[in-house]
C-alpha cells in the first residue's frame, strides 16, 4: 500500500486574466479549483495510472469539505485529520504575461492532532510505500519528517522524501528509499549551480553518501537523473512537447516512478516512466493519465 502525507494541503484556484492590472478590477477568461498540495498530487496520478494510495493530512472548515470531496471524486482513497481551528487553505494561482501566486496560511495544528497522524501511520509495515513531501506550515514542529521516520524506522518501510533543504538533509541518517530533488533544490544544499545533467551526478552521489538510498533528481526542460543504490547511473534529456502548467510536474515523476517501480521491478524503467509523467502533466491543464504517460513512453 502506498500512502501519501501533505502536511498543509490546498484548494487551488486557477485563473487566467488577459493584460492583468494590479489596483484595477481584472477578469478572468478561465477558472478552475483543484484539490492542491504535493502528496495530495501524488495520490491523484497514481489513481490515474491504475494505483492505489491513501492521502493523509490535515484538513479544516468548509474549505476542508472541498478538498475532501474533490480529492475522493478524483479517486483516492481519503484519510485527512479534521482540525478544529482554522481552515484549509486557498492558493490561488494568477496566469497572466506573468505568473503570481498567492498560498494561504492553512489551519491550526496541535499537538493532539500530530498524534492522531502518528496513529494512522502505525498501520504501516515491510512492502508498504509512505510519500511525505512539501513544506511544514508554521503551526507544526519543524522537525515533523524525522519524527514520522524515527517513528517507522526498523519496520521496512519505503519512504520517498521530496523536500527542499533542511527538510531533506535532516532526513538523510534515516535512509530514506527515495529522494527527489530538482536540479535547483539539489544545487541549493550544496552552493552550486547544477545546469547539465552530467553536473548533477556527482552532487546526488554526494546525497547517497549521506544517506539517501536512491537519487531521482528532475530537471524541467533538461529531463533527468537517477542514481540508483545499485551504483547505475541513468540519463534522459526531457520529452519534447509545449509545458502548459509546471505545477505538480514534480509530484506526477513521484508517482510515475512508483507506479514504473511496481509494475517493472526496473530501476531504469521507473526512471523513464517517472519522467514521462511529469512531462504528461506538464503539458496539459491536469495532471498526468495514463494514455498521456504511454503515449510519450511510445515516442521516446
Amino acid at each position: 500500500m502506498i500512502s501519501t502525507v501533505t502536511f498543509n494541503p490546498s484548494l487551488d484556484y486557477i485563473v487566467r486574466v488577459d493584460d492583468m492590472r494590479l489596483g484595477a478590477i481584472n477578469r478572468t477568461t478561465y477558472e478552475q479549483i483543484l484539490p492542491g498540495g504535493k502528496g495530495v498530487n501524488v495520490s491523484i496520478v497514481l489513481g490515474n495510472l491504475g494505483h492505489e494510495s491513501r492521502a493523509l493530512g490535515f484538513v479544516a472548515g468548509f474549505t476542508g469539505d472541498e478538498l475532501c470531496r474533490l480529492t475522493a471524486e478524483a479517486g483516492v482513497t481519503t484519510d485527512f485529520i479534521r482540525v478544529a481551528e482554522g481552515m484549509t487553505r486557498i492558493n490561488a494561482k494568477i496566469k497572466s504575461a506573468e505568473e503570481t501566486e498567492l498560498n494561504g496560511q492553512g489551519p491550526k495544528i496541535g499537538e493532539k492532532d500530530v498524534e492522531e497522524l502518528f496513529s494512522r501511520l502505525e498501520d504501516l509495515g515491510e512492502g508498504d510505500t509512505l510519500v511525505i513531501s512539501g513544506s511544514v506550515p508554521q503551526t507544526l514542529p519543524h522537525d515533523m519528517y524525522e519524527r514520522i521516520m524515527a517513528r517507522l524506522d526498523g519496520r521496512g518501510v519505503r519512504i520517498v522524501v521530496d523536500a527542499e533543504r533542511d527538510l531533506l538533509t535532516r532526513v538523510l541518517p534515516y535512509r530514506p528509499f527515495l529522494v527527489k530533488p530538482n536540479n535547483h533544490e539539489l544545487g541549493d544544499i550544496f552552493g552550486v549551480t547544477l545546469r547539465t545533467r552530467d553536473e548533477v551526478v556527482p552532487y546526488a552521489r554526494r546525497l547517497q553518501e549521506m544517506g539517501a538510498t536512491n537519487v531521482f533528481v528532475s530537471m524541467a526542460g533538461e529531463g533527468g537523473v537517477f542514481v540508483a543504490e545499485t551504483g547505475e547511473v541513468f540519463q534522459s534529456p526531457a520529452a519534447r512537447g509545449t509545458v502548459v502548467n509546471s505545477v505538480g510536474a514534480g509530484d506526477s515523476s513521484v508517482a510515475g516512478f512508483l507506479a514504473g517501480l511496481m509494475e517493472t521491478g526496473s530501476y531504469e524503467a521507473a526512471f523513464r516512466m517517472g519522467l514521462a509523467t511529469g512531462s504528461a502533466s506538464a503539458f496539459s491543464d491536469h495532471l498526468a493519465t495514463r494514455p498521456e504517460v504511454e503515449a510519450l513512453l511510445a515516442s521516446a
